[in-house]
């Protein structure tokens, strides 16, 4: 191989990089005498009407939209309605739970029969404090889940109608 195909820089041999690629020197243009050199006008670009599928789309979704990216007052006042609406929601299903699992106790306390129960050999106040509270959180937390993608879901039907 010879010279021609390599550069060096800073005595260091690199590959030409249009090696192994169809390189064609581009042609000379032609010189076209000044008389004959009529600019021609650029094409007429024709606009074309886009037309979205969804027809229910309207301006004020449009508005609505753009209010809660800016982070407007508008906008800022319909996220607070949504947390506040989820935040009514985890306070209710809380204080079921606290209420389900607080009672417990209390007829313990307040009915000393009920501690002498028995199921299947074991005390039914240990079972129903040490198994059944999985369960109702279990359960609690799904019907949680559930309400909170409906108010969401509710929120963005909002938005877009």
């Amino acid at each position: 191989m010879t010279d021609d195909f390599y550069r060096s820089v800073d005595g260091i041999r690199v590959p030409d990089p249009t090696l192994g690629k169809n390189v064609r020197p581009e042609p000379e243009p032609e010189p076209v005498p000044d008389e004959q050199v009529a600019p021609e006008p650029p094409p007429k670009i024709r606009r074309k009407r886009v037309v979205l599928a969804e027809p229910s789309r309207t301006p004020s979704s449009l508005r609505a939209r753009v209010e809660l990216e800016q982070q407007t007052s508008w906008g800022e006042l319909l996220i607070n309605d949504l947390i506040k609406i989820q935040l009514r929601t985890a306070i209710a299903l809380g204080g079921l739970v606290v209420l389900v699992l607080g009672a417990l106790p209390a007829l313990s306390y307040f009915v000393p029969a009920f501690t002498e129960l028995r199921f299947v050999g074991i005390p039914l106040p240990w079972l129903l404090l040490g198994v059944a509270p999985f369960p109702l959180l279990f359960g609690v937390g799904l019907w949680y889940n559930r309400l909170a993608e409906r108010h969401e879901r509710d929120f963005v039907d909002m938005i877009e109608n």
